[in-house]
């Protein structure tokens, strides 16, 4: 028996299956465009050194995944491990001055 395939040589009948990651609803309404924009400028800024921007990407995939635009996931799946973000939010907080709420000692 000879099966003839459909369209770009797929087999007619077969289920698709989607991809574990990688393709995701667009943003139609606009949700996360300020997380987006600045994550972009921030690239442009630091001669597109992505590392400097982490924390905009994190800020931008926490925003699709509150709007369901994509899959919630612990953010340390996508690469997003707790002492790089610990180092980025601390040098943050050395900038402005420390927390009022922290607590420094050593016991």
């Amino acid at each position: 028996m000879i099966l003839i395939g459909g369209s770009f040589g797929g087999s007619r009948g077969a289920r698709p299956v989607p991809p574990e990651k990688g393709i995701f609803p667009l943003d139609h309404l606009h949700e996360c465009d300020l997380a987006k924009k600045e994550y972009i400028a921030c690239l442009k800024s630091s001669g597109y050194q992505s590392e400097k921007c982490r924390h905009l990407s994190k800020k931008y995939l926490e925003c699709r995944m509150e709007r369901n635009l994509m899959a919630k996931q612990d953010l340390s799946e996508l690469g997003f491990h707790n002492a790089t973000t610990d180092l980025s939010e601390s040098n943050s907080n050395n900038q402005s001055g420390s927390s009022p709420g922290k607590s420094t000692s050593t016991s």
